[in-house]
């Protein structure tokens, strides 16, 4: 049987194809990439403000093979075609019914090929509406096994009515994860964080992705008394270091 690895690897020419599709007319701006970690266990977070976008993007400049966490409706075709759905009338409002009819071809086969494989190259499937730690147990098994993943922050769109709307608040997993594999297996996890601007211009609208990574973080540097001061510190540490990234991005 294939390794996850190998899965990716086959289908690596049409996922290019796929990537560059849904990034059609925007330009990727990358600063920091330097960063990034080859080889060894690794956990990537950065703000969520794009949805296919960010995930396209994220592969394209990975300089290794990486596994994602996504959500679960993604691996069901009609579940992932009613997402499409909901994007286009999110983003396009009236005009959105419309542009799903035009590429309603490509689409079908983008949902078809998605859904198919997804499975197969190892992403991590999240219910968002249950806990997720059977996804949390599947990402420990990963970096145990000297994988990278990726969790990304965020609904996928820009929050307007959040103090900062294109860096949400983050959520403890990544943090549990670091602490849980310190602990427990003696693994100091690199958690690399990641700010993504320009994503939510939508498709197809040409622009420019821009794209900051930073050094590498430690949830050792972040060690308290308890397990939940420990936790949330290192979370705040992320969040507060991408929101940093975030701000010299707008500042170039």
């Amino acid at each position: 049987m294939a390794t996850f690895e190998e899965e990716l690897k086959k289908i690596h020419p049409v996922l290019e194809r796929l990537c560059n599709f849904m990034i059609l007319g925007k330009k990727i701006v990358v600063k920091g990439s330097e960063n990034f970690l080859r080889e060894g266990p690794n956990i990537i977070v950065g703000n969520h403000i794009g949805t296919f976008k960010d995930i396209a993007t994220i592969y394209k400049i990975v300089p290794r093979p990486v596994f994602f966490t996504a959500n679960k409706l993604i691996f069901d075709k009609k579940d992932f075609d009613n997402l499409i759905r909901k994007h286009f009338h999110r983003h396009l409002k009236s005009f959105g019914p419309f542009f799903n009819l035009i590429i309603g071809p490509l689409k079908s086969r983008l949902i078809n090929f998605v859904s198919s494989n997804i499975g197969k190259v190892g992403t991590i499937p999240v219910d968002l509406s249950k806990k997720k730690s059977m996804a949390l147990e599947k990402c420990q098994e990963y970096l145990k096994e000297g994988k990278a993943i990726i969790t990304l922050q965020g609904w996928g769109r820009v929050m307007s009515s959040d103090s900062n709307p294109y860096v949400m608040p983050f959520r403890k997993g990544a943090s549990i994860l670091t602490y849980k594999l310190y602990r427990k297996e003696g693994i100091s996890v690199p958690v690399t964080p990641v700010a993504i601007f320009g994503t939510h211009i939508p498709f197809p609208i040409p622009g420019k992705i821009k794209v900051n990574i930073g050094k590498p973080m430690y949830i050792t540097d972040y060690m308290s008394d308890s397990l939940l001061a420990t936790v949330n510190r290192f979370r705040k540490a992320m969040e507060d270091r991408v929101k940093a990234l975030f701000i010299e991005l707008l500042r170039e």
